[in-house]
């Protein structure tokens, strides 16, 4: 138990120093209450900069690697969207190059936003299935340090800074829902959660065609997928759960559960999140409020409401109108 108390402290030492590190570049995104299902708190970080909590993340990995590192002159991402931005973004105000590898089917609005801040984007040839091999050849060819979206230290850190948020502007909070993909998030809520109290549990999100990390969590062992799943959730389309979220999933077993929703639930979320919360919400940050709203969360005796985490806004306005338009 000992060990087990070190290791959490430290994790906990270093999202704690990930937040004075970011502070000034990401935004403290408020915490909302609402009176949905009965109550809920809800975590908006569609309100971060460039849309989504990713910017954590990134900001921290970047600042590292800058005071670490300062000969590095650029960096190389590998992302579906929201990460591509926030690398970008960092990369930017940091006076790097950022290069970032995205399938050639990626959300054409989250490949123009990224190209925006500057970055220079390789998608000819790329799919999902390929994208994190011809990555880290391309970074090995460029030399050029990766900042990966998930499986990356400083990047989980850094994520972690949004639980640590929420449990300070709201303590009574005892269950955190967060969507996955390759697990940096969870495992950074996860890590922020268990420092904090052991009643705060943590419950994970997937569409049920992308289950791969709750299939892992069942089975005990990385379960991955045999092909890029079909889901309208761009952000959560990995193909398995990295390293550093299967020591803190499986090994650590710090997420109490990963539960999953259809296709039309995350569509009815995001229809919800616009008419009664006022929020624009991209499907993969929906995941939480699917699960909310198919009474996918266990509530146990003496809970309080629980919180979302809401992660991104990039949404595709034609799925947005369609969604809407269909109630």
């Amino acid at each position: 138990m000992g060990c087990v108390d070190t290791w959490l402290s430290e994790q906990r030492a270093h999202i704690e120093a990930a937040a004075v590190r970011i502070a000034g570049r990401a935004r403290r995104t408020p915490v909302l209450v609402s009176e949905l299902e009965g109550g809920v708190v809800i975590k908006p970080e569609l309100l971060q900069r460039t849309g989504s909590f990713k910017v954590r993340g990134a900001f921290n990995a970047l600042l590292q690697m800058c005071a670490h590192r300062p000969e590095v002159r650029g960096v190389l991402a590998v992302s579906s969207g929201n990460h591509a931005q926030a690398v970008a973004l960092a990369a930017a105000e940091l006076g790097l190059e950022a290069t970032v590898v995205m399938s050639a089917d990626s959300q054409p609005l989250k490949v123009a936003a990224t190209r925006a801040l500057g970055a220079r984007i390789i998608s000819d040839g790329i799919t999902m299935a390929n994208r994190e091999e011809r990555a880290r050849q391309l970074a090995e060819d460029l030399g050029l340090p990766m900042v990966h979206a998930f499986d990356d230290w400083d990047v989980v850190h850094g994520q972690g800074t949004a639980t640590l948020e929420l449990l300070g502007d709201h303590p009574g909070i005892s269950l955190v829902v967060v969507p996955v993909g390759g697990g940096g998030l969870i495992s950074g809520t996860a890590l922020a959660a268990a420092s904090s109290s052991p009643r705060v549990r943590v419950i994970g999100v997937e569409p049920e065609v992308a289950a791969d990390a709750a299939q892992s969590l069942h089975a005990g062992r990385v379960v991955a997928l045999d092909a890029p799943p079909a889901t309208i959730a761009d952000g959560v389309r990995s193909l398995h759960i990295g390293d550093i979220a299967a020591d803190v999933i499986i090994g650590r077993g710090l997420v109490e559960d990963i539960t999953t929703v259809s296709e039309g639930a995350i569509e009815h979320a995001i229809a919800v999140a616009a008419q009664q919360l006022h929020l624009v919400v991209e499907p993969s940050g929906a995941l939480p409020l699917a699960a909310l709203l198919d009474g996918k969360l266990p509530r146990r005796a003496g809970d309080g409401p629980p919180a979302l985490l809401l992660t991104g806004g990039n949404v595709d306005p034609q799925l947005l109108s369609r969604v809407i338009a269909a109630g």
